[in-house]
């Protein structure tokens, strides 16, 4: 015998049938409904506690997404009416508040109670759960429907702007490396046309041109293919940074002006920290542990600052000399008082009314962008 195959004794068990659910009949939330549906004793929906505690605010970091957006309508009354959407990343729901504008006829104030918000177009009374707005559907040019109101989004705040590049691989509109591949293949059979253009708009040869012209550049080369989001990522990246980033001492007497208002004096256990992480007693460690150090601390420092700060700091091999960063911090013994004769206000993320940025992107470096694209002219 040289099979041994097993033979079946008893015939297979008949397959589970595939539980349903009925329908949402509107009394509560449907992941209340959901759960009265799972058992004999209805138990509470679970909140997502990991993301929660994630994406709370911490210290500096808000976790909230604002843009400034308009009403898409006729009206010529509501036309001009302005909104600050805010998305919390905690928890995923969404706020509308209305400013307030003088001699218009508008009150302003609280347009949307918190909460998530349902995209449109879905059946009210279904079994499978609605699909609800995320972060990713927020942009900058995006369109959007909350409740019947249409909304076009048309400005973020700066920190929206970071948050979004710097976890770009959720946000496609944020991701430098997404962007180019995509304008590289709508432009690389027109190579030479696109760089007479870029030319054109700099006949002074200054290698550098103004937002407004290369954002309509772009316009023209995509044929409106790209956001707006996406065009200002692209400015962003190869825009001139402003000279008064590199002003050290500006920027440490901005730091001790805020530690010394917030009455923040625990230099000592910060530097004893900072020396325990120095496994190897070098003076030196990494940018984004300090960093987290500094943030474990709630040091009341703005983040883009206290990035500026640590780089300001790094040695030729782009670590952080702690010690002497502590010594620029520590007001109590090495205050800074030239600022005194700075009147600078500082910036404040929950007091952005949808103004533009302090410092807008105004200056695009076209070179760099033309060389990633088609590679360097011979």
């Amino acid at each position: 015998v040289e099979d041994f195959t097993p033979v079946p004794y008893k015939a297979p068990p008949p397959p589970k049938p595939e539980k349903s659910f009925p329908p949402y009949t509107g009394f509560g939330s449907e992941e209340d409904s959901l759960c009265s549906c799972m058992g004999l004793l209805p138990k509470p929906p679970q909140k997502d506690l990991k993301k929660f505690m994630e994406k709370d605010r911490s210290g500096m970091e808000s976790n909230i997404l604002r843009f400034l957006a308009k009403l898409v309508t006729d009206s010529p009354i509501d036309k001009d009416r302005k909104f600050i959407i805010s998305y919390f990343l905690s928890d995923d729901t969404i706020s509308v508040f209305e400013r307030i504008q003088r001699n218009a006829g508008i009150l302003g104030g609280k347009f949307l109670e918190r909460g998530r918000i349902k995209k449109p177009g879905q059946e009210l009374f279904k079994s499978e759960p609605s699909e609800y707005f995320k972060a990713q559907n927020l942009f900058v040019g995006a369109r959007v429907c909350f409740h019947g109101h249409n909304f076009l989004l048309v400005d973020a705040d700066e920190y929206t702007f970071n948050y979004m590049e710097k976890h770009a691989n959720e946000f496609s509109v944020a991701d430098i490396a997404v962007i180019l591949k995509k304008l590289k293949d709508i432009a690389e059979p027109r190579s030479r046309e696109i760089r007479q253009m870029f030319a054109a708009t700099d006949p002074e040869h200054t290698k550098v041109i103004e937002y407004d012209p290369f954002r309509n550049l772009i316009v023209n080369i995509t044929d409106g293919a790209f956001s707006e989001h996406e065009i200002m990522t692209l400015g962003r990246y190869y825009s001139v940074k402003d000279e008064y980033e590199m002003d050290l001492y500006f920027l440490l007497a901005v730091a001790q002006e805020q530690l010394k208002k917030n009455s923040f004096e625990n230099f000592e256990q910060l530097s004893a920290v900072l020396i325990y992480n120095d496994r190897e007693k070098c003076g030196v460690l990494p940018h984004e542990m300090c960093r987290t150090i500094c943030k474990s601390f709630k040091l009341p420092v703005a983040d883009d600052d206290l990035q500026a700060l640590l780089t300001m700091f790094e040695d030729d091999h782009k670590q952080v000399e702690y010690k002497k960063f502590v010594d620029g911090l520590n007001w109590r013994e090495n205050q800074i008082p030239a600022f005194q004769m700075i009147k600078v206000p500082l910036k404040n993320e929950d007091d952005w009314s949808g103004q533009p940025p302090s410092v807008p992107v105004k200056v695009i470096k076209y070179l760099p962008l033309l060389d990633d694209l088609f590679g360097k002219e011979e």
